[in-house]
Protein backbone atom coordinates (compact mmCIF):
# COMPACT_ATOMS: atom_id res chain seq x y z
CA UNK A 1 0.00 0.00 0.00
CA UNK A 2 2.20 2.30 0.58
CA UNK A 3 6.20 2.90 2.63
CA UNK A 4 6.30 5.01 5.79
CA UNK A 5 9.33 6.17 8.24
CA UNK A 6 9.23 7.58 11.02
CA UNK A 7 11.00 10.47 12.25
CA UNK A 8 12.64 12.84 15.17
CA UNK A 9 12.80 16.33 15.29
CA UNK A 10 16.20 17.75 14.50
CA UNK A 11 17.75 17.72 18.38
CA UNK A 12 16.07 14.46 18.78
CA UNK A 13 17.25 14.76 22.80
CA UNK A 14 15.17 17.53 23.31
CA UNK A 15 11.90 15.84 22.63
CA UNK A 16 12.76 13.03 25.33
CA UNK A 17 11.98 15.90 27.97
CA UNK A 18 8.36 17.09 29.10
CA UNK A 19 5.89 17.17 26.61
CA UNK A 20 5.77 21.21 26.51
CA UNK A 21 9.45 21.40 25.76
CA UNK A 22 9.16 20.42 22.95
CA UNK A 23 6.99 23.27 21.87
CA UNK A 24 8.86 26.11 23.26
CA UNK A 25 12.17 24.70 21.66
CA UNK A 26 10.59 24.91 18.37
CA UNK A 27 12.45 28.06 18.00
CA UNK A 28 15.56 26.18 18.49
CA UNK A 29 15.19 22.62 17.49
CA UNK A 30 12.89 23.12 14.49
CA UNK A 31 14.03 26.19 13.08
CA UNK A 32 15.82 25.29 9.64
CA UNK A 33 19.48 25.06 9.05
CA UNK A 34 20.76 26.48 5.68
CA UNK A 35 19.87 24.97 2.67
CA UNK A 36 22.13 22.89 -0.01
CA UNK A 37 23.19 25.03 -2.07
CA UNK A 38 25.73 22.92 -3.36
CA UNK A 39 23.34 20.63 -4.46
CA UNK A 40 21.45 20.25 -7.78
CA UNK A 41 17.46 21.45 -7.49
CA UNK A 42 15.22 19.04 -8.93
CA UNK A 43 11.88 20.95 -8.01
CA UNK A 44 9.63 22.53 -9.39
CA UNK A 45 7.32 25.26 -7.41
CA UNK A 46 4.24 25.05 -8.79
CA UNK A 47 1.55 23.28 -8.09
CA UNK A 48 0.91 20.33 -11.55
CA UNK A 49 -2.40 21.67 -13.19
CA UNK A 50 -3.82 18.72 -13.40
CA UNK A 51 -3.98 17.97 -9.61
CA UNK A 52 -6.85 18.81 -7.27
CA UNK A 53 -6.31 17.65 -3.26
CA UNK A 54 -9.16 18.13 -0.30
CA UNK A 55 -9.08 17.37 3.18
CA UNK A 56 -11.49 14.75 3.81
CA UNK A 57 -11.50 13.97 6.95
CA UNK A 58 -9.92 15.87 10.70
CA UNK A 59 -9.60 12.44 13.31
CA UNK A 60 -9.40 14.46 16.56
CA UNK A 61 -8.96 10.93 18.99
CA UNK A 62 -5.64 11.61 20.44
CA UNK A 63 -5.01 14.31 23.04
CA UNK A 64 -1.49 13.99 22.28
CA UNK A 65 1.28 14.57 19.78
CA UNK A 66 0.69 11.97 17.14
CA UNK A 67 4.16 10.79 16.41
CA UNK A 68 3.35 7.59 14.23
CA UNK A 69 1.16 6.44 11.37
CA UNK A 70 1.28 2.89 9.60
CA UNK A 71 -0.95 1.68 7.27
CA UNK A 72 -1.18 -2.18 6.69
CA UNK A 73 -4.04 -3.92 4.66
CA UNK A 74 -7.11 -1.71 5.33
CA UNK A 75 -6.25 -0.64 8.55
CA UNK A 76 -4.50 2.80 9.33
CA UNK A 77 -2.85 2.34 12.84
CA UNK A 78 -1.83 5.91 14.49
CA UNK A 79 0.48 6.03 17.99
CA UNK A 80 0.84 9.19 20.10
CA UNK A 81 2.95 10.62 23.13
CA UNK A 82 0.63 9.52 25.58
CA UNK A 83 1.37 5.87 24.96
CA UNK A 84 -1.51 5.32 23.27
CA UNK A 85 -2.07 3.41 19.59
CA UNK A 86 -5.53 3.57 17.97
CA UNK A 87 -6.75 1.62 14.71
CA UNK A 88 -9.38 2.16 11.84
CA UNK A 89 -10.29 1.39 8.77
CA UNK A 90 -9.38 3.77 5.95
CA UNK A 91 -11.65 6.68 5.65
CA UNK A 92 -14.06 6.02 2.86
CA UNK A 93 -13.44 9.01 0.43
CA UNK A 94 -17.24 9.73 0.48
CA UNK A 95 -17.52 9.90 3.88
CA UNK A 96 -16.16 13.01 4.78
CA UNK A 97 -16.75 14.31 8.39
CA UNK A 98 -14.41 15.93 11.08
CA UNK A 99 -14.31 15.24 14.90
CA UNK A 100 -13.41 12.95 17.67
CA UNK A 101 -12.69 9.23 16.44
CA UNK A 102 -14.87 6.47 18.25
CA UNK A 103 -12.95 5.19 21.60
CA UNK A 104 -13.45 1.75 20.88
CA UNK A 105 -10.49 2.58 18.33
CA UNK A 106 -8.12 2.63 20.93
CA UNK A 107 -5.97 -0.36 21.06
CA UNK A 108 -3.35 0.05 23.29
CA UNK A 109 -2.66 2.30 26.27
CA UNK A 110 0.67 2.50 27.43
CA UNK A 111 3.07 5.10 29.63
CA UNK A 112 5.42 5.84 27.30
CA UNK A 113 5.59 7.58 23.82
CA UNK A 114 4.74 5.59 20.62
CA UNK A 115 8.12 6.47 18.26
CA UNK A 116 7.29 3.88 15.55
CA UNK A 117 4.44 0.81 14.72
CA UNK A 118 5.29 -1.95 12.28
CA UNK A 119 2.80 -4.85 11.64
CA UNK A 120 3.80 -7.79 10.30
CA UNK A 121 1.61 -10.94 9.86
CA UNK A 122 -0.66 -11.65 13.11
CA UNK A 123 2.10 -9.22 15.47
CA UNK A 124 2.17 -5.37 15.86
CA UNK A 125 5.78 -4.01 16.91
CA UNK A 126 5.40 -0.97 18.71
CA UNK A 127 8.93 0.99 19.57
CA UNK A 128 8.45 3.29 22.81
CA UNK A 129 10.33 6.54 24.48
CA UNK A 130 11.03 3.94 27.96
CA UNK A 131 13.69 2.02 25.76
CA UNK A 132 11.53 -0.76 24.78
CA UNK A 133 10.12 -2.53 21.74
CA UNK A 134 6.39 -4.45 22.45
CA UNK A 135 5.45 -7.08 20.20
CA UNK A 136 1.42 -7.62 20.66
CA UNK A 137 -0.51 -10.68 18.98
CA UNK A 138 -3.35 -9.51 16.98
CA UNK A 139 -6.81 -12.00 17.44
CA UNK A 140 -9.67 -11.35 16.24
CA UNK A 141 -9.14 -7.06 16.18
CA UNK A 142 -8.03 -8.38 20.08
CA UNK A 143 -4.26 -6.98 21.19
CA UNK A 144 -2.25 -9.66 23.60
CA UNK A 145 0.97 -8.27 25.06
CA UNK A 146 3.17 -11.50 23.24
CA UNK A 147 6.62 -9.82 24.52
CA UNK A 148 8.69 -6.67 25.74
CA UNK A 149 12.47 -6.59 24.14
CA UNK A 150 14.95 -7.80 25.34
CA UNK A 151 12.93 -11.00 26.72
CA UNK A 152 13.49 -12.00 29.92
CA UNK A 153 14.90 -15.33 29.00
CA UNK A 154 17.25 -12.79 26.48
CA UNK A 155 18.21 -10.37 29.96
CA UNK A 156 18.93 -13.84 32.12
CA UNK A 157 21.07 -15.52 29.10
CA UNK A 158 23.39 -12.34 28.46
CA UNK A 159 23.95 -11.28 32.09
CA UNK A 160 26.20 -13.60 33.69
CA UNK A 161 28.96 -13.59 31.60
CA UNK A 162 30.77 -10.25 31.87
CA UNK A 163 31.69 -9.58 27.97
CA UNK A 164 28.02 -8.96 27.74
CA UNK A 165 27.78 -5.94 30.09
CA UNK A 166 28.79 -2.68 28.48
CA UNK A 167 29.17 0.74 29.41
CA UNK A 168 26.25 2.91 29.02
CA UNK A 169 26.50 5.73 31.15
CA UNK A 170 29.56 6.96 34.02
CA UNK A 171 28.53 4.24 36.58
CA UNK A 172 26.34 2.23 35.08
CA UNK A 173 26.62 -0.94 33.18
CA UNK A 174 23.93 -2.95 31.07
CA UNK A 175 23.74 -5.74 28.81
CA UNK A 176 24.19 -5.62 25.39
CA UNK A 177 20.70 -6.64 24.14
CA UNK A 178 19.43 -3.14 25.98
CA UNK A 179 18.17 -0.12 24.42
CA UNK A 180 19.15 2.95 26.73
CA UNK A 181 17.08 5.41 25.11
CA UNK A 182 14.34 6.12 23.62
CA UNK A 183 13.70 3.30 20.26
CA UNK A 184 13.41 5.81 17.40
CA UNK A 185 12.46 3.48 14.23
CA UNK A 186 11.87 -0.40 13.22
CA UNK A 187 12.47 -2.06 10.18
CA UNK A 188 11.68 -5.36 8.90
CA UNK A 189 13.52 -7.72 6.36
CA UNK A 190 11.74 -8.92 3.20
CA UNK A 191 11.17 -12.42 4.89
CA UNK A 192 10.32 -10.88 8.24
CA UNK A 193 12.75 -13.58 10.26
CA UNK A 194 14.73 -10.52 11.23
CA UNK A 195 13.53 -6.80 12.99
CA UNK A 196 15.83 -3.79 13.31
CA UNK A 197 15.24 -1.29 15.79
CA UNK A 198 17.08 2.37 16.06
CA UNK A 199 17.80 4.48 19.24
CA UNK A 200 19.09 7.56 20.19
CA UNK A 201 21.44 5.80 22.03
CA UNK A 202 23.16 5.82 18.88
CA UNK A 203 22.89 1.71 18.59
CA UNK A 204 21.52 -0.34 15.59
CA UNK A 205 19.91 -3.45 16.66
CA UNK A 206 18.90 -7.00 15.03
CA UNK A 207 16.17 -9.21 16.12
CA UNK A 208 15.19 -12.93 15.44
CA UNK A 209 11.02 -12.62 14.71
CA UNK A 210 10.44 -16.26 15.46
CA UNK A 211 11.97 -16.40 19.28
CA UNK A 212 12.44 -12.32 19.47
CA UNK A 213 16.14 -12.60 20.66
CA UNK A 214 18.40 -9.95 19.85
CA UNK A 215 21.34 -11.34 17.68
CA UNK A 216 23.39 -8.45 17.22
CA UNK A 217 24.25 -4.78 18.29
CA UNK A 218 26.11 -2.63 16.62
CA UNK A 219 27.00 -0.01 19.16
CA UNK A 220 28.27 3.41 18.05
CA UNK A 221 26.49 2.96 14.74
CA UNK A 222 26.63 6.80 14.80
CA UNK A 223 28.19 9.13 16.38
CA UNK A 224 24.67 11.02 17.37
CA UNK A 225 21.40 9.95 18.12
CA UNK A 226 19.55 7.85 15.24
CA UNK A 227 16.30 9.16 14.08
CA UNK A 228 15.76 6.96 10.79
CA UNK A 229 15.90 3.25 9.54
CA UNK A 230 14.69 1.44 6.06
CA UNK A 231 15.51 -1.44 4.34
CA UNK A 232 15.69 -2.48 0.64
CA UNK A 233 14.31 -5.68 -0.16
CA UNK A 234 18.11 -7.05 -1.18
CA UNK A 235 18.94 -6.73 2.50
CA UNK A 236 20.84 -3.02 3.04
CA UNK A 237 20.15 -1.25 5.83
CA UNK A 238 20.11 2.47 6.15
CA UNK A 239 20.17 4.62 8.84
CA UNK A 240 19.86 8.40 8.84
CA UNK A 241 21.38 10.55 12.14
CA UNK A 242 21.56 13.62 13.77
CA UNK A 243 25.08 13.45 13.15
CA UNK A 244 23.96 14.57 9.42
CA UNK A 245 25.47 11.36 8.35
CA UNK A 246 23.29 8.47 6.85
CA UNK A 247 25.00 4.82 6.85
CA UNK A 248 24.70 1.66 4.95
CA UNK A 249 24.87 -1.67 6.71
CA UNK A 250 25.12 -5.14 5.44
CA UNK A 251 25.50 -8.95 5.87
CA UNK A 252 27.19 -10.45 3.71
CA UNK A 253 27.19 -14.42 3.25
CA UNK A 254 29.73 -16.01 5.50
CA UNK A 255 30.21 -13.34 7.97
CA UNK A 256 28.42 -13.48 11.73
CA UNK A 257 27.48 -9.88 11.64
CA UNK A 258 26.49 -6.55 9.47
CA UNK A 259 29.35 -4.19 8.59
CA UNK A 260 29.69 -1.05 7.30
CA UNK A 261 28.98 -0.85 3.45
CA UNK A 262 28.80 3.07 2.81
CA UNK A 263 28.58 6.51 4.69
CA UNK A 264 26.64 8.67 2.55
CA UNK A 265 27.50 12.71 3.52
CA UNK A 266 25.32 15.28 1.83
CA UNK A 267 23.17 17.05 4.37
CA UNK A 268 24.36 19.79 6.83
CA UNK A 269 21.89 19.55 10.01
CA UNK A 270 20.35 16.74 11.56
CA UNK A 271 19.26 13.48 9.29
CA UNK A 272 15.42 13.00 10.34
CA UNK A 273 14.16 10.80 8.01
CA UNK A 274 14.46 8.08 4.94
CA UNK A 275 12.07 6.52 2.47
CA UNK A 276 12.80 3.51 -0.20
CA UNK A 277 11.96 3.03 -3.74
CA UNK A 278 10.05 -0.58 -3.71
CA UNK A 279 13.08 -1.49 -5.86
CA UNK A 280 15.93 -0.15 -3.39
CA UNK A 281 17.35 2.16 -6.16
CA UNK A 282 16.30 5.28 -5.34
CA UNK A 283 16.47 6.83 -1.43
CA UNK A 284 15.23 9.95 0.09
CA UNK A 285 16.40 11.72 3.04
CA UNK A 286 14.80 14.39 4.59
CA UNK A 287 16.77 17.08 7.32
CA UNK A 288 16.57 20.16 9.45
CA UNK A 289 18.47 21.87 6.41
CA UNK A 290 14.87 22.49 4.58
CA UNK A 291 16.11 19.54 1.65
CA UNK A 292 15.61 16.46 0.52
CA UNK A 293 18.42 14.78 -0.62
CA UNK A 294 17.84 12.33 -3.69
CA UNK A 295 19.99 9.35 -3.84
CA UNK A 296 20.21 6.59 -6.41
CA UNK A 297 22.03 3.85 -6.95
CA UNK A 298 25.06 3.78 -9.62
CA UNK A 299 24.13 1.82 -12.81
CA UNK A 300 25.04 -1.32 -12.82
CA UNK A 301 26.15 -1.53 -9.62
CA UNK A 302 25.25 -4.76 -7.34
CA UNK A 303 25.92 -2.86 -3.88
CA UNK A 304 23.23 -1.04 -2.53
CA UNK A 305 26.15 1.45 -0.76
CA UNK A 306 26.80 2.47 -3.92
CA UNK A 307 24.55 5.71 -3.58
CA UNK A 308 25.09 8.97 -5.60
CA UNK A 309 22.95 12.29 -4.93
CA UNK A 310 21.05 13.43 -8.15
CA UNK A 311 19.46 16.56 -5.91
CA UNK A 312 17.31 18.28 -3.95
CA UNK A 313 13.55 18.83 -3.66
CA UNK A 314 13.20 22.30 -2.15
CA UNK A 315 10.26 24.34 -1.30
CA UNK A 316 9.64 23.69 2.62
CA UNK A 317 10.63 26.44 4.91
CA UNK A 318 11.46 24.56 7.84
CA UNK A 319 12.82 21.05 8.80
CA UNK A 320 11.46 18.04 7.12
CA UNK A 321 10.41 16.03 9.68
CA UNK A 322 9.17 12.71 8.02
CA UNK A 323 8.82 11.05 4.34
CA UNK A 324 6.39 8.42 2.73
CA UNK A 325 6.10 7.22 -0.11
CA UNK A 326 3.54 5.86 -2.50
CA UNK A 327 3.25 5.09 -6.40
CA UNK A 328 5.12 7.46 -7.90
CA UNK A 329 4.47 9.65 -5.17
CA UNK A 330 6.89 11.51 -2.67
CA UNK A 331 5.17 12.58 0.52
CA UNK A 332 7.37 15.35 2.63
CA UNK A 333 6.24 16.61 5.98
CA UNK A 334 7.41 19.42 7.64
CA UNK A 335 7.77 21.40 10.77
CA UNK A 336 6.39 24.88 8.47
CA UNK A 337 3.10 22.72 9.52
CA UNK A 338 2.56 21.65 5.69
CA UNK A 339 2.97 18.65 3.60
CA UNK A 340 4.21 18.57 0.04
CA UNK A 341 3.30 15.92 -2.92
CA UNK A 342 6.20 15.35 -5.22
CA UNK A 343 6.13 13.21 -8.75
CA UNK A 344 9.03 12.29 -10.26
CA UNK A 345 8.42 13.44 -14.39
CA UNK A 346 11.61 13.17 -17.07
CA UNK A 347 15.18 13.62 -16.98
CA UNK A 348 14.76 13.16 -13.22
CA UNK A 349 13.25 16.61 -12.63
CA UNK A 350 10.43 16.43 -9.88
CA UNK A 351 7.22 18.26 -10.05
CA UNK A 352 5.70 19.67 -6.50
CA UNK A 353 1.66 18.31 -7.16
CA UNK A 354 0.20 20.07 -3.89
CA UNK A 355 1.01 21.86 -0.72
CA UNK A 356 -1.49 20.30 1.76
CA UNK A 357 -2.07 22.97 4.61
CA UNK A 358 -4.46 23.14 7.05
CA UNK A 359 -2.51 21.90 10.27
CA UNK A 360 -1.37 24.16 13.69
CA UNK A 361 1.84 22.84 14.46
CA UNK A 362 4.85 20.54 12.98
CA UNK A 363 3.86 17.27 10.70
CA UNK A 364 5.58 14.40 12.62
CA UNK A 365 4.80 11.63 10.07
CA UNK A 366 3.25 10.49 7.46
CA UNK A 367 1.46 7.44 5.73
CA UNK A 368 -0.24 6.80 2.36
CA UNK A 369 -1.94 4.31 -0.15
CA UNK A 370 -3.61 3.91 -3.07
CA UNK A 371 -7.22 4.97 -3.15
CA UNK A 372 -8.79 1.86 -4.44
CA UNK A 373 -12.69 2.69 -3.93
CA UNK A 374 -12.59 6.24 -6.27
CA UNK A 375 -14.14 5.97 -9.91
CA UNK A 376 -11.34 8.62 -10.60
CA UNK A 377 -10.42 7.27 -14.55
CA UNK A 378 -8.23 10.32 -15.51
CA UNK A 379 -5.25 9.28 -12.89
CA UNK A 380 -4.88 8.05 -9.78
CA UNK A 381 -6.04 8.70 -6.20
CA UNK A 382 -4.31 8.64 -3.67
CA UNK A 383 -4.96 8.80 0.31
CA UNK A 384 -2.61 10.56 2.47
CA UNK A 385 -2.44 10.46 5.83
CA UNK A 386 -0.43 13.15 7.91
CA UNK A 387 0.12 13.15 11.90
CA UNK A 388 0.46 16.92 13.58
CA UNK A 389 2.13 18.11 17.30
CA UNK A 390 -1.61 19.49 17.23
CA UNK A 391 -2.67 16.22 18.18
CA UNK A 392 -4.84 15.48 14.61
CA UNK A 393 -4.67 13.19 12.24
CA UNK A 394 -5.75 14.36 8.84
CA UNK A 395 -6.88 12.60 5.58
CA UNK A 396 -6.10 13.77 2.47
CA UNK A 397 -7.79 12.92 -1.25
CA UNK A 398 -4.86 13.34 -4.16
CA UNK A 399 -6.10 13.35 -7.64
CA UNK A 400 -2.89 13.05 -9.93
CA UNK A 401 -3.41 12.61 -13.70
CA UNK A 402 -1.90 9.84 -15.60
CA UNK A 403 1.70 10.86 -17.15
CA UNK A 404 2.33 10.03 -20.32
Amino acid sequence: MGILTCATSCQSKQESQTQPTFLQSESTSLNSQPSLPSVLSLSSQSQHPSTNHQCISTLKGHSSYVFTLTITGKRLYSGSSDGEIRTLNNINPSETHSGPADSRNIVLIGKSAVKSILVSGENLFSAHQDSKIRVWQIENRNYKLLATLPTLKDRVLRFLPTKNHIQVRRHKKCTWVHHVDAVSGLAISEDTTILYSVSWDRTLKIWRTSDFRCLESVANAHDDAINAITVSNDGFIYTGSADMKIKVWKKFPKEKNHSLVATLKQHKSAVNALALSSDGMVLYSGACDRSIVVWERMSGSTCGGHMVVVGALRGHVKAILCLALVSDLVCSGSADKTVRIWQKGVEKRYACLAVLEGHKAPIKCIAAAVDHSSSYTCGTSHLIYSGSLDCDIKVWQLFSATQS
